[in-house]
């Protein structure tokens, strides 16, 4: 089979709440850019990644004017081979960043059709561990009112949920602390509780909040500083009181080697959408198991929840505030904290592309 087209598209979502964290601010939409890959006997596999709010249409162009050109004709099971063609013929503007995005959605797009072919759903040809999956809910919420906060807590609660994750990151350590203290008192201490801070904390000031929080049984404390500072990671894990998660920014197999050789996370941390798809997620899967360490995701929890499901090593499923169910046929369902894998060939994922294009 030969990729005949690929379609591309950007919309900008509005978010049905304001989200803040502590270095990204407010945000009150963010920028989903879709790809349908399209063979030669008329089959279709979608691929999709986001972005926070800027640089979706840089996305969409790279796409369009440096990636479509050198794929259309190539053969579309090789997806190894494309991965690689992509990487290298945008590595001179990238090795990370918006060209790893863009490669990540067409990724996940030819994994989608190449299943799709197979009449296999994505979890099981990746591997097929165990279609359940535990899953938290991850609040965006760090501007939240305390009042908001506990309210917000007790809803995921009755949802189901049985592990919860906060922002941390306030002007004063005094404020986080009171915060993590009230939502740890209204869950009891049977629920898991992740704690983020977004890269917004100095190496020293994360030590010390490690140090704060650890009589709260956090389970992680996620992204304390900048994901450039490896060598401080290897220092928040050993002289904190509190494991690590992190690797939702980075952009390679090979940031997550070098802070997994340094110490430095308990929980890496790929984002499928933007650490170059599914093809580079299942390598740093298998990097964390030799390692002995269990992996986390961030982000599109319809497509993680395959990739969790499909490995030996998977710790938690991020239900994540950028989700898209009002613009999924067939979006994800949590029951009793846990998120099932569907069955339905390739990802399963179908938009509702009017939805989408009237917004």
């Amino acid at each position: 089979m030969k990729i005949k087209n690929i379609l591309t598209d950007y919309y900008k979502i509005p978010l049905p709440t304001v989200m803040t964290d502590s270095t990204h601010g407010v945000m009150r939409f963010f920028e989903l850019i879709t790809v349908r890959v399209q063979d030669n006997n008329g089959n279709e596999g979608l691929g999709y990644t986001y972005t926070v709010g800027a640089g979706g249409n840089a996305i969409r162009n790279l796409i369009e004017t440096d990636i479509k050109p050198i794929l259309i004709n190539e053969n579309c099971e090789l997806i190894e081979n494309l991965w690689k063609k992509m990487w290298w013929h945008l590595h001179y503007v990238g090795r990370g960043g918006l060209p790893v995005l863009a490669i990540s959605a067409i990724d996940i797009g030819l994994w989608d059709l190449k299943c799709k072919s197979m009449k296999t759903p994505l979890w099981i040809a990746l591997g097929g561990n165990c279609a359940e999956v535990k899953a938290y809910a991850g609040g965006i919420d760090l501007q939240l009112s305390l009042d908001e906060l506990l309210l917000q807590t007790q809803k995921n609660i009755k949802n189901g949920f049985k592990a919860i994750k906060m922002k941390v990151g306030r002007e004063l350590l005094s404020e986080d602390y009171e915060r993590v203290s009230e939502v740890r008192n209204l869950l009891g201490d049977d629920y898991h509780l992740m704690i983020d801070a977004n890269m917004g904390w100095s190496v020293e000031k994360a030590i010390k909040a490690s140090r704060t929080f650890a009589n709260l049984n956090i389970y992680w404390l996620e992204e304390p500083t900048i994901p450039e500072d490896v060598l401080g990671y290897s220092r928040i894990q050993n002289e904190g009181n509190l494991p690590i998660a992190a690797g939702e920014n980075f952009k390679s197999i090979y940031e997550f080697k070098n802070l997994i050789n340094q110490g430095g996370v308990t929980f890496p941390e790929p984002d499928v959408s933007n650490c170059g798809g599914i093809t580079t997620w299942m390598k740093i899967a298998a990097l964390a198991e030799a390692n002995n360490l269990k992996i986390t995701s961030h982000g599109v929890h319809d497509l993680h929840v395959h990739l969790l499901a499909s490995i030996p090593n998977s710790s938690y499923l991020e239900i994540h505030g950028f989700g898209l169910d009002n613009f999924i046929k067939n979006p994800l369902k949590i029951h009793n904290g846990i998120a099932r894998a569907p069955n339905s060939y390739g990802h399963g994922i179908e938009f509702k592309w009017d939805k989408l294009n009237s917004i």
